[in-house]
């Protein structure tokens, strides 16, 4: 039924709703929580599609994984189930070593390599996802990510044996390389996974950190500045193509400006949740000398790893990013 809702909502505004017609409402499933700054950026997304087609295109969001659950939200889209969906691009690693490239670690060292990043590979995997019936409306990173713990760490051997929460193929394969014991965990459940002794240890933003409210159950943040994965918001291609053309370059238009003002949200998270962390108690700090060596070592095994998966392209992004 949702299916056939959804269609109906295309079709009908393909007959002439960009005109000022009232519109059936669109659904976009996000996985995280409304307070977070991708939701809110979305939701601002969804403000300006409505205010540019005089209410021809409504886009109702669904925060924390409340429509569709988050490794179901790519295919959702896909099949037409949904219209838009918001999901962590390097959940897709095991489709293409190209969707992986921004969560391995310590290949960028900031934002402005991150967007390096963004600009050489995004014509790529536009493609890659436009064969599966999708369009890239926009993409927006985290923050850097940091270790989550309860115990102090000095290199990489503390890790051993940690029930290390994880969230794609990834953050596993870090959690391997660190013999942490890898168990994936949506970010809903993070608080819960902590509680039951489930999971004692996880990479992840500060934001994440902030929107969880780690210091419930962690004491300790190393700010080992990681990496910046991307979230993509997609629309079904179909769908988006049935839409009158004036409401197609407002939801365009709405989307860049989107991903603007996200990489901008972004940064200011970065900068100011590892002080909202430290301010609810937990300690903040930079990883010792051979924490830090330890991880670049990971992170140099994980680039090998991917360099001898991926292809030519891939390779070349990476060395412009070196250069």
């Amino acid at each position: 039924m949702k299916t056939i809702h959804t269609i109906a909502a295309a079709l009908t505004l393909a007959l002439g709703l960009g005109n000022g017609a009232s519109a059936e409402t669109w659904d976009i499933a996000t996985p995280y929580p409304e307070g977070n700054f991708h939701t809110q950026n979305i939701i601002q997304f969804t403000k300006d599609v409505d205010a540019a087609t005089n209410g021809a295109l409504k886009i109702t969001v669904h925060p924390a994984n409340s429509l569709i659950a988050h490794p179901e939200i790519k295919n959702s889209v896909r099949s037409g189930t949904i219209p838009m969906g918001e999901f962590l691009l390097g959940r897709l690693s095991n489709e293409n070593p190209l969707f992986e490239l921004d969560m391995l670690p310590f290949v960028v060292s900031g934002y402005d390599d991150a967007r390096e990043m963004w600009d050489a590979s995004r014509p790529e995997i536009q493609e890659l996802l436009g064969r599966q019936n999708l369009r890239v409306l926009f993409s927006v990173p985290w923050p850097n990510n940091g270790i989550y713990v309860n115990s102090e760490i000095n290199s990489t051997e503390d890790l051993r044996g940690l029930r290390f929460r994880t969230y794609n193929t990834t953050t596993d394969r870090f959690a391997e390389l660190v013999n942490a014991v890898p168990t994936q965990v949506e970010v809903s459940d993070i608080a819960q996974a902590f509680s039951t002794g489930r999971v004692q240890g996880m990479i992840t933003s500060a934001a994440t950190g902030v929107a969880v409210s780690a210091w419930d159950f962690v004491d300790r943040y190393y700010a080992v500045q990681s990496f910046l994965g991307k979230n993509v918001v997609v629309v079904n291609e179909k769908m988006f193509q049935a839409l009158p053309e004036d409401v197609r370059k407002a939801v365009l238009t709405a989307a860049a400006e989107a991903e603007t003002r996200g990489w901008a949200l972004s940064q200011e998270n970065d900068a100011k949740m590892a002080g909202v962390l430290a301010e609810h108690g937990i300690t903040v700090e930079a990883p010792s000398e051979a924490l830090q060596a330890g991880l670049l070592k990971v992170g140099e095994t994980m680039l090998e790893e991917w360099l001898a998966r991926a292809d030519a392209g891939g390779g070349s992004i990476v060395e412009r990013l070196k250069n």
